[in-house]
């Protein structure tokens, strides 16, 4: 069977053209412009790389960067105040902590401190709530972007049996919820999970964020599943995901690339969610 490659670098310019567009909209309706601000804590080089695509895109975007730097030397108050700060600024519509924080420092009590309307990475408790009750907010991008892939391939969650390789709060646990919101039986499948295999094998859509460089491979999956691999590690010869991508050429019916799968979406969703946080705000009009 062919396999179709799922696009995520195209669908995330695709929602990156709308967000822009929508930004322009906002700023002639309201006079006001959305403003993402970021936090970076030390001077480790990946969190570097990392906030500055996600500056970059938004500027491209047309939102207002509020960036903030502190050294690895600040402390646990030292980024609470600056938080707070940047709480108080109506003209900071969404708040990122990039994490993680220096060795040391406990990031949930700082993450808490963001109110749950400019919490643009659905971190805190109020936005984990909010999800888990169907109720609108902020959701978490990574599990967007997988929502906005399956999506964008025209695959009818509804009805469809889904697996979840993978329970962190950052991935697993919440795409889980989206999925299930969408109306598919969702599994979640994890370290201590018996008949795992077999349980992969039943899913339709199989969304792989076990953090396990080539975890899961051809006997795995089901024929014709959708497969989307969020994990994302730098091997010998490159970058590579949570899948054997080779092996299930030809026997998955979609499937996402590492890189160009899963990665671009994170931040064309953190675009998506700072735009709907200027929405949300109580000072947007």
């Amino acid at each position: 069977m062919d396999t179709i490659i799922i696009d995520g670098t195209a669908i995330a310019r695709g929602v990156r053209e709308s967000v822009t567009r929508d930004v322009d909209a906002f700023v002639s309706r309201t006079g006001t412009r959305p403003g993402l601000a970021t936090v970076l804590v030390g001077d480790d080089p990946a969190s570097q790389v990392y906030v500055r695509n996600k500056r970059r895109q938004a500027a491209s975007a047309g939102i207002a960067d509020f960036h903030r730097h502190l050294d690895a030397e600040a402390t646990a108050a030292d980024i609470d105040g600056e938080i707070d700060r940047l709480a108080a600024d109506t003209a900071v519509s969404g708040i990122l902590l990039q994490l993680p924080l220096p060795e040391g420092i406990d990031s949930s009590s700082s993450i808490e401190r963001i109110p749950w309307f400019k919490d643009v990475d659905g971190l805190t408790t109020t936005s984990v709530g909010l999800l888990a009750r169907g109720r609108p907010g902020l959701q978490p991008c990574t599990p967007s972007g997988v929502i906005t892939l399956l999506d964008a391939a025209g695959i009818d969650l509804a009805g469809r049996e889904a697996v979840v390789v993978g329970r962190s709060e950052l991935v697993g646990r919440p795409v889980a919820q989206m999925l299930q919101a969408r109306n598919a039986t969702v599994t979640v499948v994890h370290s201590r999970t018996r008949n795992a295999q077999a349980i992969m094998r039943r899913a339709d859509i199989l969304v792989v964020a076990a953090g396990v460089p080539h975890l899961v491979g051809r006997d795995d999956v089901a024929e014709g599943a959708a497969v989307i691999d969020v994990g994302i590690h730098r091997g010998t010869a490159g970058l590579i995901g949570d899948v054997r991508f080779d092996e299930l050429l030809g026997h998955a019916g979609y499937l996402t690339p590492v890189p160009g799968g899963v990665g671009p979406m994170t931040i064309a969703e953190l675009l998506r969610n700072t735009l709907k946080a200027a929405e949300l705000a109580p000072t947007s009009g």
